[in-house]
C-alpha cells in the first residue's frame, strides 16, 4: 500500500504488537521475536510496495498472510488484518474491497481460536480490529476515490486543453485566411493597376496598397491575440473599393432597424469578406449585390453577382465560414443564377 510522508502515522499501530509481550508475563521471547521480526518484514514489503506495487490483491493478501502466521504466537498480529484493509481499500475497486473487509472482519472472530494468548489479550487484539477493518477500509476507499476522480479530471482537463488550442489554431487559421485572402487580392489587384497608370497616378495608387498593407497587419495582430471584432459596415467600405479596383459595380441592401449581436455580425462581416474576394478573384463580373435582411425568422445575407459563377468546389475559405456559421446554427448555400448567388443565414433568435 503507497503511502506518502503525511501517512506515516497509520504505522504507530504497530505497536499493538508490543501489547502481549509487554504485559503478559506468560509471554516468551518467542513473542518479542515475532512482534519485531514481523514489523520488520511488513515495513520491507511498504518499501518494495510503495515504489513497486503489486497488482490486484497480492498486497492485501500477503499482508493479511503475514498476521495469520504472528496472531498464533502474537495475539496483536490481528493489527495486520487492519493495514490488509487500508491496502484492498486504496488499491482494489469499491465492490472488492468490500468483500475483502468482510473477508478480514471473519479472519479477525477466527484469530480467537487459534491464539494461544489469556483472555483479556485476545479480547483487546479482537475488538478494536473488528471496528477498525471497517473505519480504515471505508476510509481508504473514499480516498482512492477522489484520487482516481482527480485524476479523471487531470485527463479530462488536459484533453479539453488540447481540443482548445486545436479550436484556436483552427479559428486563427481560418480568420487569417479569410482576412488575407480579400486584402492580398485587393493589393495585386490595385498593384497591376499601378503598374498601367502614369507616375503621379501610381503613386497615389501605391499609397493605397501601402495603406491596405497596414491595415491587414493590424488585424492579422488583433486575429492572433483573438481579439478582432469584425464591423460589417467596415466590411461593406473595404468591399466597395476591392470590387471598385476590380472593375466590379456594388449595390448594398441593408434593413436599416437590424441590430446584430457581436458574435452574429462578426460571423457575416466574415462571410461578407469571403464572398467579395471570390468574386474579384473567379467570377469575371461587373455587378455584385450585398443584401441583409429579416427573411421568414431568419437573418439573411446574401452576395449575388453576375460573372461566370467560378469554381463550384468549397475552397477553405468557403469551407471555414461554414463552419463559422453552422456553429451559430446557421446554414450556407451557394446558388447559380446567372452569376453566383451566396446566401448565409442565421436564426433570428441568435443573431438579432
Amino acid at each position: 500500500m503507497k503511502r506518502d510522508r503525511s501517512s506515516l502515522w497509520y504505522l504507530v499501530f504497530l505497536g499493538y504488537l508490543f501489547l502481549q509481550p509487554a504485559f503478559d508475563p506468560a509471554a516468551g521471547p518467542l513473542s518479542w521475536t515475532v512482534a519485531i521480526g514481523s514489523i520488520v518484514l511488513f515495513l520491507a514489503f511498504q518499501a518494495r510496495t510503495g515504489a513497486h506495487p503489486l497488482p490486484g490483491h497480492w498486497s492485501p493478501a500477503l499482508i493479511a498472510l503475514l498476521g495469520v502466521l504472528v496472531v498464533p504466537v502474537n495475539a496483536g498480529g490481528t493489527v495486520f488484518f487492519v493495514y490488509a484493509a487500508g491496502s484492498a481499500g486504496a488499491l482494489l475497486p469499491r465492490r472488492a474491497a468490500t468483500l475483502w473487509l468482510g473477508g478480514l472482519t471473519a479472519l479477525t472472530a477466527a484469530s480467537a481460536l487459534v491464539s494461544t494468548a489469556p483472555p483479556p489479550y485476545v479480547f483487546l487484539s479482537i475488538a478494536p480490529p473488528l471496528v477498525s477493518i471497517w473505519i480504515v477500509g471505508l476510509a481508504t476507499m473514499d480516498e482512492a476515490d477522489r484520487s482516481r476522480e482527480a485524476a479523471a479530471m487531470r485527463v479530462e482537463n488536459a484533453r479539453i486543453e488540447h481540443l482548445a488550442t486545436l479550436s484556436e489554431r483552427e479559428r486563427i487559421s481560418r480568420d487569417l485566411h479569410d482576412l488575407l485572402g480579400q486584402t492580398l487580392t485587393g493589393i495585386v489587384v490595385r498593384a497591376q493597376l499601378a503598374q498601367r497608370l502614369p507616375a503621379g497616378d501610381a503613386a497615389a495608387e501605391m499609397a493605397v496598397v501601402e495603406t491596405m498593407a497596414r491595415d491587414a497587419l493590424t488585424e492579422v495582430r488583433a486575429t492572433v491575440s483573438g481579439w478582432r471584432q469584425v464591423s460589417l459596415d467596415d466590411e461593406l467600405v473595404v468591399a466597395r473599393d476591392a470590387l471598385a479596383a476590380a472593375g466590379v459595380e456594388l449595390e448594398a441592401v441593408r434593413d436599416g432597424d437590424l441590430v446584430l449581436t457581436p458574435s452574429a455580425e462578426s460571423a457575416l462581416a466574415l462571410a461578407l469578406r469571403e464572398a467579395v474576394t471570390n468574386v474579384v478573384r473567379h467570377a469575371g463580373a461587373g455587378r455584385c449585390v450585398v443584401t441583409l435582411a429579416r427573411v421568414d425568422g431568419e437573418v439573411r445575407l446574401e452576395v449575388v453577382d453576375d460573372g461566370s459563377g467560378g469554381s463550384g468546389a468549397d475552397g477553405n475559405g468557403l469551407s471555414g465560414m461554414r463552419e463559422r456559421i453552422t456553429a451559430l446554427g446557421g446554414t450556407v448555400r451557394r446558388v447559380a443564377r446567372g452569376g453566383t448567388a451566396l446566401v448565409v443565414a442565421l436564426p433570428e433568435r441568435v443573431a438579432a
